[in-house]
């Protein structure tokens, strides 16, 4: 058996000191302050003066390790006690032998595989309790929302080509009743008019005017007799009244 110790730093390696100084007051007033979380990183010492975790390489395993809380990249802030592991030293070594190959370096990344995960996962096979939430719950919320926003996407351009496939189906049925139509009998009293696109563009235009309305019966009626009359009476009847021939009257 060996106990299991959290050591926790704060993550002060930019070359920048305003940037280090910014996340020294960042982690005072989420962490210390209102006991939110903050910016850090953490490895985790057991069987020995080292410590174990997880960062950024090329090539090769990310896993490394140094003397237990003197990580030069980084400023110390504190360790937490986790418990003991009942692990022998070589079943210890084993696990960090599968975790080198599991965690290659390249696989880095600051919000949804950083040193905080590795140090998760060690203690999870240690069969000791895992990080406290602070450390990494910056990272979280960020993976977080990287993967709504992921999501929105994907239901935006899903809803897009939905919305396409509508228009092309709609466009299809509707062509489809243009060409029976035009394809049907021409002397077909049902389907005389239905070819003229003058025609056509009137009916639409009486559709959607204000005040438009069906036809009554007197107005059908009336059409009918307009019809039927005799082209001569029809062009009496649309004279203008000056010019309507008048019946002939004898001397």
């Amino acid at each position: 058996m060996a106990e299991v110790i959290l050591h926790i730093y704060d993550v002060t390696n930019s070359a920048s000191d305003k940037t280090n100084s910014t996340i020294l007051q960042i982690n005072r007033i989420f962490k210390d302050g209102i006991g939110l979380g903050g910016i850090f990183h953490s490895a985790v010492q057991v069987y020995g003066d080292e410590e174990w975790s997880f960062g950024f390489c090329e090539q090769g395993t990310g896993v490394f390790s140094c003397p237990a809380g003197q990580n030069p990249m980084y400023s110390y802030r504190e360790s937490i006690n986790l418990g003991q592991t009942n692990y022998s030293i070589f079943k210890v070594n084993q696990i960090l032998r599968e975790l080198s190959r599991e965690w290659p370096g390249c696989s880095y990344d600051l919000l949804s595989k950083n040193c905080n995960h590795f140090c998760d996962e060690f203690c999870e096979r240690l069969g000791v309790p895992k990080l406290p939430g602070w450390v990494n719950r910056f990272a979280n919320a960020g993976d977080a929302a990287v993967e709504i926003a992921g999501n929105t996407a994907f239901r935006l351009r899903q809803a897009k080509t939905e919305i396409v496939t509508a228009s092309k189906v709609a466009y299809r049925f509707l062509s489809g009743i243009a060409s029976n139509n035009s394809g049907s009998n021409p002397d077909s009293p049902s389907n005389s008019t239905r070819g003229s696109p003058r025609l056509q563009a009137t009916w639409f235009k009486n559709l959607i005017s204000t005040g438009a309305r069906p036809s009554s019966s007197s107005d059908v009626e009336s059409r009918d007799e307009e019809i039927m009359r005799p082209p001569q009476q029809r062009q009496d009847a649309e004279a203008p009244p000056a010019l309507r021939q008048s019946p002939v009257h004898g001397p």
